[in-house]
């Protein structure tokens, strides 16, 4: 097992999802609310695979196989860890833009003058 390579592989499923989360967010704070379901899901795929590598990490740890932990390799888990909490609080603030967006148009509805 390639430690580093595997590392590295956390580390890119991770900032891939990190990215796709950020976006997600930018896209919900405009109000295009179209995508964001997608885009959630794409971001939880790319931080299903890395947990999968770190799963992998934690089986070999568990049979002594894998010895010392290299820096890396915390590094990269640190980093999984990391975006999935923003993960949870990303999924959160799209709920909240879009019951935002909902009560704005509410109000906007209200506001307009009628035609009687």
């Amino acid at each position: 097992m390639n430690v580093d390579n595997l590392s590295m592989q956390i580390i890119l499923h991770a900032g891939n999802a990190k990215g796709i989360l950020h976006k997600t967010l930018e896209e919900g704070r405009a109000g295009n609310f179209s995508s964001t379901e997608d885009m959630l899901k794409e971001a939880s795929e790319e931080l299903l695979k890395a947990h999968k590598v770190q799963t992998s990490f934690i089986q070999e740890e568990a049979q002594e196989k894998l010895g010392v932990l290299p820096v890396i390799l915390v590094h990269a888990q640190d980093h999984l860890m990391t975006v999935m909490s923003e993960q949870t609080l990303i999924t959160e603030m799209i709920h909240l833009y879009k019951r935002q967006h909902e009560l704005e148009q509410k109000v906007e509805q209200w506001l307009k003058p009628t035609d009687d």
